[in-house]
């Protein structure tokens, strides 16, 4: 009986196009593993689709001053004709703006309400009285109130990963006009967060091979208690709520993106044929859930979603939630903002997908977040794709084309060599299938090319090119082996490489259909003709890799004097105050009635002042510029209303106002009729 699974990767924002980031993160590895499972024979399906309700695709929409609607509709086809042509084989790619994920969204929404798991509550929320709105999660930023990260969104901060309770945030602002918004009170539906909490906790502390990214993430979450969880927004764009008293809202986004893996399943039942179908993996205690995601939507899928679906004792629970961590660009962190990254529709007009695909795959946050740049890009594209893997075929099958007639010869007598090679390719399938199974594709990708490089070596040490003289038998069944070698590569890297292996099917001459098994088996026949020879792999140039490179640094150069503007101006803002601040200021008149150096000090005076009905002592730094004889009888301006201080061993209780230019500080003074006390407004 084959495995049945059901594979999710996270909904894509319909708001901009696919970047690296996104490929590392949640979509490369879920496609790895379920081009695995379709070669094995699992019952597998690959669902996802663009998530259109979130607050960026509003924020976009007014910024270009269109419908939220033209937005979605312009990026959901942007992101699925890349996601085709980076060779991404989702069975389903949906969207959340259709009727089907609007109606199963809302059949959740009064499941809950309906099981008691939903509580309304009236909340102070920010409110923008420029624009007249409430201010959903992104529609405000400010300084995170756990890290202090600036760009602090009104629901969750990304530094730190934790949920932000807007009103925290400190110095927000509103994304849409830059107004410090006022608080205002509003009422919306909470999901009981904390109904589930022992019940979540039992069941994530039940998985031993999960990583430890994600359990010690709920953990943390655990350990500080969930609480209440808003379901509802005032936003015009989303599901309407359908639950009386709360019409005029909608759905927060974190709510329904997740029931769109379930919507996405269901519109698929319906092209099979068979409505009903989507039950088989949904309501299936046998069907594996996985969820592949970033480490940013870790709450959310194991956590918040596995409570809701825990509210329905019928739907499975994820098997896993193998969360990878960040992709970073070039020693920075990508910023879609500012343009810091490389877009998938860009690439795909300059390079193969598949070079993608390798290299990402061989350098995919498993762990802890990584770096991809340009030239480890090149080198591993020209030292391992085309010098080693694309290498071997092409001098393997150019070869059985030149002296064995394009046909594969017979494999006759073989010697130790031979025997050591055959075991090491016959037992690859076992060790890279259980590499794929644990989520770990660095290391798939790492032996995958091992076996490429160990099939150069073996081609090497055979010396077919000497024997072809010496020994036909030997250069035959040299070359046999090799060929076979091609076929079993070509399954065994087809899920990073599907283009490619298509590639060599054809070279080889061989069908399109083949099985995971297969490649550890000796698969073609004695007399089998092959196609043509062709370069996979073209080198990349260094000239093409800098242009890349230039384009990058500008970006950043442009970000780096953004980012100063930005700072020069808000330290600009800091230093203006208002009439309340400086009215907390106490300036009174003082004579100075003693005046003399501070010991062990050359720029110190110790000074005794009259501030009508009281004496202090004040030290001043103004020993450079003042002889204390000079001082006696002079009325200045201080600061009377200053925390007192130690310098020098002595009590400061106040503070002198001087100008200073340059090296010259000139006391403050007033004219000798003015009191000493008298107050200065």
């Amino acid at each position: 009986m084959s495995e049945k699974l059901l594979v999710t990767s996270a909904l894509p924002y319909a708001n901009g196009p696919i970047h690296l980031g996104h490929l590392a993160g949640a979509y490369l590895p879920a496609d790895i593993f379920v081009r695995y499972h379709r070669l094995k024979g699992s019952d597998v399906i690959y669902i996802c689709g663009t998530d259109e309700h979130g607050v960026p695709i509003t924020i976009r929409a007014e910024k270009e001053g269109v419908t939220p609607r033209e937005i979605v509709d312009r990026y959901y086809e942007d992101i699925a004709k890349s996601f085709e042509k980076f060779g991404m084989s989702f069975d389903n790619f949906s969207r959340t703006s259709k009727p089907i994920h609007h109606k199963t969204a809302q059949e959740f929404l009064l499941h809950l309400h309906k099981e008691g798991h939903l509580r309304e509550k009236s909340i102070e929320q920010l409110y923008c009285e420029t624009d007249r709105m409430f201010l959903a999660d992104r529609y405000v930023e400010g300084i995170c109130p756990h890290c202090g990260a600036k760009g602090a969104r009104g629901d969750q901060c990304e530094s730190c990963g934790k949920w932000i309770d807007q009103l925290t945030l400190i110095k927000p602002k509103c994304k849409i006009c830059g107004n410090t918004p006022i608080i205002k009170e509003t009422s919306h539906l909470y999901l009981k967060l904390g109904d589930f909490q022992e019940q979540l906790k039992e069941w994530i502390n039940s998985k031993d091979n999960w990583k430890e990214n994600v359990t010690n993430f709920c953990n943390n979450w655990f350990s500080e208690g969930l609480e209440d969880r808003a379901v509802t927004r005032d936003l015009d764009w989303g599901i309407p709520v359908p639950i009386e008293g709360f019409e005029n809202k909608v759905m927060y986004v974190w709510f329904d993106a997740p029931i769109g893996y379930i919507s996405s399943t269901k519109e698929w039942a319906i092209k099979q044929g068979n409505e009903d179908l989507w039950k088989d993996y949904w309501q299936n205690k046998d069907c594996r859930l996985i969820h592949f995601i970033g480490k940013d939507n870790i709450v959310f899928h194991a956590i918040v979603f596995p409570a809701v679906l825990m509210s329905d004792p019928r739907y499975v629970l994820p098997d896993n939630v193998p969360a990878m961590e960040f992709l970073n660009l070039e020693g920075h962190k990508l910023s879609t903002s500012r343009n810091y990254a490389v877009w998938l529709n860009d690439y795909l007009e300059k390079f193969n997908a598949d070079s993608l695909r390798y290299v990402l795959a061989g350098n995919m946050p498993e762990s802890r977040d990584t770096d991809f740049s340009w030239k480890d890009f090149q080198a591993r594209h020209n030292n391992e794709l085309a010098d080693i893997l694309g290498n071997f075929i092409n001098r393997t099958v150019t070869f059985t084309k030149k002296y064995f007639d394009g046909k594969v010869p017979a494999l006759g007598k073989t010697d130790a060599a031979d025997k050591k090679f055959l075991e090491y390719l016959q037992s690859a399938p076992q060790r890279l299938g259980e590499l794929i199974e644990k989520y770990q594709f660095k290391a798939y990708i790492r032996e995958s090319m091992n076996l490429a490089r160990e099939a150069n070596k073996y081609f090497n040490d055979k010396e077919p090119w000497k024997t072809r003289k010496s020994d036909m038998d030997s250069c035959a069944s040299t070359l046999h082996i090799c060929l076979q070698t091609v076929y079993n590569l070509s399954i065994l890297m087809e899920p990073v490489l599907p283009f490619s292996a298509k590639d060599i099917w054809e070279i080889l001459n061989i069908g399109d259909k083949h099985n995971w098994s297969e490649s550890a088996s000796l698969n073609l026949e004695t007399g089998h003709e092959l196609g043509e020879p062709k370069i996979l792999f073209a080198k990349i140039e260094d000239e093409t890799i800098e242009t890349e490179i230039v384009r990058l640094q500008r970006t950043l150069d442009a970000m780096k004097a953004e980012t100063e503007a930005a700072e020069k101006a808000e330290e600009e803002e800091e230093a203006i105050i208002g009439i309340e601040q400086f009215q907390q200021i106490k300036l009174k008149v003082a004579e100075i009635k003693e005046a003399e150096a501070v010991k062990k000090s050359d720029k110190l005076l110790k000074l005794k002042v009259d501030l009508g009905n009281e004496t202090r002592q004040i030290i001043a730094g103004i020993a450079k510029n003042y002889n204390p004889q000079d001082l006696i009888g002079k009325k200045v301006v201080v600061v009377a209303n200053l925390k007192p201080a130690k310098l020098r061993g002595e009590l400061s209780e106040g503070m002198l106002l001087a100008a200073q230019h340059e090296e010259q500080l000139t006391l403050l003074t007033v004219l000798d009729d003015i009191p000493a006390g008298s107050g200065i407004s």
